[in-house]
């Protein structure tokens, strides 16, 4: 992803006295790609592209929402950054590829995705994608022919309880992959902002991600959840030193360097679970 933070003031005091310019002033854009068929439970990937002409400037853009809706569940995502020409002019772009599962059949929608481009005016750029319609129909098992009406009506019977129980497996599986991916989304956004970020309140949103875990990891809900209490507990070892971190953020707080918040990162990352990289 493209490093440096989008510089809008030119001027302050001209900058002061203009409202605040939309992506599309800017000449950035955002491209939903379209989707063909899909057949319940597959997985499918649905790619949204940011452009912009170069013009020297680089672009920081994060994902600020996920495409997880009725009846379709976001499994992970990755990013590319590339560069063309058109028109004569160097175009520069980020294309996010959304991993996604059909969950339930009929005319779905993958919701408009939500993007930020941090500006030194204080405010980001806001941007979004359209929706896009997707069709989804139902698996198909064919019955096999030449056989006994009577045979031929328990094999229909067995093929209806395995789509029935497969379906119900598929939507569990989803389900559970659809919360891990949605942690794992927003700690990748945390690491994006490991340098930038207040450290105190960097850290209290660590803490509420890691609360979000727990909570899930032992059924509760997340405003019940006391790391403190689990840790004397004995529930959560090796969590001694992050939960101690969170404390001094909440009561004492203090600037830190961004890679001692990099090795915090890792070190929640490790706990939980969540693998930075995916195939």
């Amino acid at each position: 992803m493209e490093q440096d933070s989008l510089n809008t003031e030119t001027d302050l005091d001209s900058a002061a006295a203009l409202p605040m310019p939309t992506a599309e002033d800017l000449g950035i854009h955002v491209t939903a790609g379209a989707v063909g068929p899909v057949t319940v439970g597959d997985t499918f990937d649905f790619p949204v592209t940011v452009s912009w002409s170069v013009q020297g400037s680089a672009l920081l853009v994060m994902p600020t929402s996920t495409a997880t809706a009725k009846g379709i569940a976001q499994v992970g995502v990755s990013q590319e950054s590339s560069r063309s020409v058109k028109d004569g002019k160097e175009v520069a772009s980020i294309t996010f590829t959304y991993k996604l599962v059909a969950q339930d059949t009929g005319s779905l929608n993958i919701p408009a995705l939500r993007f930020e481009i941090p500006t030194q005016m204080g405010q980001p750029l806001q941007m979004r994608s359209e929706p896009v319609p997707v069709r989804v129909s139902e698996q198909f098992n064919a019955v096999p022919f030449a056989v006994g009406l009577c045979v031929g009506a328990c094999v229909a019977v067995a093929a209806v309880w395995r789509m029935r129980r497969r379906k119900a497996k598929a939507a569990e599986v989803a389900a559970k992959n659809s919360a891990a991916a949605e942690l794992r989304f927003k700690m990748m956004v945390l690491k994006q902002r490991v340098n930038t970020a207040d450290s105190r309140e960097w850290l209290l949103e660590l803490e509420s991600i890691c609360k979000e875990y727990v909570a899930d990891k032992f059924g509760m809900a997340a405003s019940a959840v006391n790391l403190d209490t689990l840790v004397k507990d004995g529930k959560l070892e090796g969590w001694e030193s992050l939960v101690e971190e969170f404390a001094h953020a909440r009561y004492g707080g203090g600037k830190r360097d961004g890679f001692e918040n990099k090795e915090t990162w890792k070190g929640a990352m490790k706990l939980m679970g969540i693998v930075e990289d995916e195939d």
